[in-house]
């Protein structure tokens, strides 16, 4: 098979291209600029364009598929040419399904929570000797790529973006895997640019159900009330409901245990890491896999990368990063981290990244959203805005949208560090969240400037 990636760069689509080429495919790509870490991995691979650019002339009619990358504009030369030769040309999750037509595909959906249960799922599996192709949206501790594609596995496990497919094609992704079980972890406004309604935003989840394939499985979070809304709103009568909740469990210690007495205990913490452990113990449950043999596997899960990712810790103090960067995400890592860290003072940073954090509208979602936090700071990068052609935001406007006297907002990352490390970090953390990186803070030098 001859397939060619235009925009091979991003993030999934080098994955992709990646995981074509183990499983034998001919790769080629194209793309006008390529960043680490996809360029370094291309390049151990054979697969790094010998120039950046796009070139027409590399799409030939011996190609058997072409893969469009949102990062591509519909007036790409590539494609222009793709579509006047009739060459079949495929979005990333459309080549995805494909990939998956035969196989069992649990699909997991939502505003939050996907990595971490599409993660958790995967481990467990591996632990019960159960091989399974993925597509997962981050690195994950023992798997060399982010999308895994065989011949032999009968099982699929894909993290179910609601975010559009391609350039041609508007359709959220996650509504093209067609899922024997879906997951729906939470819903929360999110993508205010392409769904600038929070019932336009909602619809999307009703229609994904539908999607699931007959007789199939809808696990959701009974926890979230418009999850439970929407997926009690649904009458198929073909599919099987399994509704689920935070399961007992304790913290002793610093660690968190599975149920009252004795139990499992876990490397991982927070209520909604207990959340997305029961959706991913469901979705196992429907490949054979026993709550005994879940409960063994996931005593050994230790999160996956940026997801409240321990950076350093001693006995009096640990740092974490967490990729958290919408308003659910800020409240149910912060609450996280003061569950499991009851007596020590909190130091709560987040960055304004995201199209939609940086919208004014949007800014009033995170109201309360860091009230958990002792000392919540929020830093936003003027040039982000610039790039991203929204209007100029002033300090005072986020201060008042997240409604906290306390939060201090900070437009120079620099000076925010300089403050954090002049801090007493005897009996206390510091949390840093965004899905950006506070414009290149090295969260490691900095973890060993407070921790001596």
């Amino acid at each position: 098979m001859n397939v060619h990636f235009i925009a091979i760069g991003g993030s999934a689509m080098h994955n992709l291209a990646i995981a074509l080429h183990l499983k034998g495919y001919h790769v080629t790509g194209s793309d006008d600029e390529i960043f680490d870490p996809a360029k370094s991995r291309l390049q151990k691979y054979g697969l790094l364009p010998e120039s950046f650019g796009w070139h027409p002339e590399r799409i030939t009619p011996d190609l058997h598929a072409v893969v469009l990358g949102m990062h591509a504009r519909i007036d790409n030369p590539e494609l222009l040419r793709a579509q006047e030769l009739g060459l079949k040309i495929y979005s990333y999750p459309e080549y995805l399904y494909e990939q998956s037509r035969d196989k069992t595909r649990i699909v997991v959906g939502g505003s939050h929570g996907k990595t971490t249960t599409t993660a958790m799922i995967l481990h467990v599996l591996a632990h019960c000797g159960i091989e399974a192709d993925y597509m997962v949206g981050a690195q994950l501790e023992g798997f060399e790529v982010m999308v895994r594609l065989s011949h032999t596995a009968k099982v699929m496990v894909i993290e179910g973006d609601e975010y559009l497919t391609s350039p041609i094609d508007r359709r959220p992704k996650f509504h093209l895997y067609k899922p024997h079980t879906a997951i729906i972890t939470g819903i929360e406004w999110d993508h205010i640019n392409v769904f600038p309604t929070f019932d336009i935003y909602k619809d999307q989840f009703a229609q994904f159900i539908n999607l699931i394939e007959p007789g199939g499985t809808l696990v959701y979070c009974n926890d979230d009330p418009v999850v439970r809304e929407v997926a009690e709103a649904n009458t198929r009568a073909d599919l099987t409901k399994r509704p689920y909740d935070v399961p007992e469990h304790r913290v002793e210690n610093g660690i968190t245990y599975l149920g009252v007495h004795g139990g499992t205990p876990l490397r991982v913490f927070g209520r909604h890491n207990l959340l997305n452990l029961t959706a991913a113990r469901y979705a196992c449950n429907t490949l054979g896999v026993t709550d005994a043999q879940f409960d063994e596997a996931i005593s050994t899960f230790g999160g996956a990368s940026k997801r409240l990712e321990l950076v350093k810790k001693n006995d009096t103090c640990a740092v974490y990063k967490d990729f958290a960067h919408a308003p659910s995400k800020l409240r149910a890592t912060i609450a996280a981290m003061r569950e499991q860290y009851p007596d020590r003072r909190l130091v709560a940073c987040m960055e304004l990244h995201t199209f939609s954090s940086l919208t004014a509208e949007f800014l009033r979602q995170y109201a309360g959203t860091m009230d958990k936090a002792d000392i919540p700071f929020v830093y936003y990068s003027k040039h982000a805005l610039q790039l991203k052609h929204l209007p100029d935001l002033d300090p005072g406007q986020v201060c008042a949208a997240f409604n906290n006297p306390a939060v201090k907002v900070f437009t120079d990352s620099a000076k925010m560090v300089e403050e954090i490390r002049r801090m007493d970090w005897h009996n206390a953390n510091l949390l840093m969240m965004s899905s950006g990186n506070f414009d290149g803070i090295d969260f490691s030098a900095l973890a060993n400037t407070i921790i001596i």
